[in-house]
């Protein structure tokens, strides 16, 4: 199998790098091809003829694409469509990644695939638009929906949270918002696992069990054997430019149903840990 990445220098897209092996991988950065650039797409896809592409690629600044929203779309809908084209016409398949931002936060039980998408934020926009709009061009592709991604090499929460840690005595965060954390080596293997099994349509990806940013970064200071005390915060105390989804736990019955299973984020959250200090 010949499968092109597209994101390779980001977070998720340096995983797969390192994760995929037995199959010919070309990784391409923002560097080599700019998704919102059509005719690069093209022709970079025309010359590599993958059987898979994975798109990586994309604007997740989530504050910021409210305040640079034609970026937002020009990125996160108008370059994946730009890519399901040209996947097209090589006869490639697509897996597109997307997020938990396309869901409104309001259900209180995992959101199942088929749950409507109703984003409150311009990237989760950018996201459930770049979903439909995928499945009008390519309606075999397969869309992994995943949520909290961590990993080590580049900014991610427990990152951000340990940098914190080192220095305060106390940390304040916030304990109304659930999701699944997923780490970035468990997610990468998923992917590569869809993508031998020739998935398609919706599927949820994300470490196993949930919590809310609260639990997540107390585990997190523990883990590292840090003393910082970590207190509980309420989402209005800490207001963000982007709305947040209150509750967007992913289902993982789209995941079994292919045969695949994901450890713990407890689990997944030690080896990070452990990866991060080598």
């Amino acid at each position: 199998m010949k499968a092109t990445i597209l994101g390779a220098s980001g977070l998720l897209g340096k995983a797969l790098m390192r994760e995929w092996s037995g199959d010919e991988v070309v990784g391409l950065g923002s560097r080599d091809v700019d998704i919102r650039d059509a005719d690069r797409v093209r022709e970079v896809l025309q010359k590599a003829r993958p059987d898979w592409i994975v798109l990586a690629a994309a604007y997740t600044d989530v504050d910021g694409c409210e305040s640079h929203p034609d970026r937002a779309f020009a990125v996160n809908r108008d370059g994946a469509v730009n890519v399901a084209q040209a996947a097209q016409r090589i006869g490639a398949k697509l897996l597109f990644l997307s997020s938990d931002y396309v869901f409104d936060g309001k259900k209180t039980s995992p959101y199942e695939t088929g749950d409507a998408r109703n984003p409150q934020s311009v990237y989760g926009r950018s996201k459930a638009e770049a979903e439909v709009q995928l499945q009008e061009v390519l309606p075999e592709c397969c869309i992994a929906r995943t949520s909290w991604l961590f990993g080590a090499g580049g900014k991610c929460f427990p990152d951000t949270i340990l940098k914190l840690a080192a220095s305060r005595p106390a940390l304040d965060v916030v304990s109304d918002q659930r999701g699944c954390p997923t780490y970035s080596v468990d997610l990468a293997r998923a992917i590569i696992e869809l993508c031998r099994k020739d998935a398609s349509g919706i599927v949820h990806v994300t470490n196993a069990g949930n919590c809310s940013w609260f639990e997540f970064a107390r585990e997190i200071v523990k883990g590292a054997g840090l003393a910082t005390e970590v207190r509980p915060v309420s989402s209005q105390q800490m207001a963000r430019p982007a709305p947040r989804p209150a509750y967007s736990v992913l289902s993982s019955k789209s995941l079994q149903q292919h045969g695949i299973a994901m450890p713990t984020w407890q689990d997944a959250l030690q080896r990070y840990l452990q990866e991060r200090k080598n």
